[in-house]
């Protein structure tokens, strides 16, 4: 199971997120999201965990504990929605002014 974690410190390392979640169960994989052209961590990352009773332990006990001096957001991960396919299979059409008429000009 996919598990999210946010208002990570910046300063949390992957092998402590993982220390966190090894309390609870065995874990798959650990990544804290980074930044492309800075490189520094955005705040939230994933961990994955393959049993389904040990992740929802860990997201129970997990969610709202404090890790180095931030309150820790914990959840099940939703499946990635890419907002930019909606812009390449047509969903611009039919919004804003004058209706869902495509122009031919």
């Amino acid at each position: 199971m996919n598990i999210y974690v946010g208002n990570l410190s910046y300063e949390v390392t992957e092998e402590e997120l993982r220390q966190e979640f090894t309390a609870f169960g065995e874990v798959t994989s650990v990544s804290i999201i980074t930044d492309k052209y800075t490189g520094r961590p955005r705040g939230f990352g994933f961990v994955e965990m393959p049993t389904s009773s040990e992740a929802k332990a860990a997201i129970a006990g997990l969610n709202g504990k404090t890790l180095k001096d931030r309150t820790l957001n914990v959840s099940e991960a939703r499946p990635r929605s890419d907002s930019r396919d909606n812009w390449s299979s047509g969903g611009r059409r039919g919004g804003g002014f004058g209706g869902g008429r495509e122009r031919r000009y």
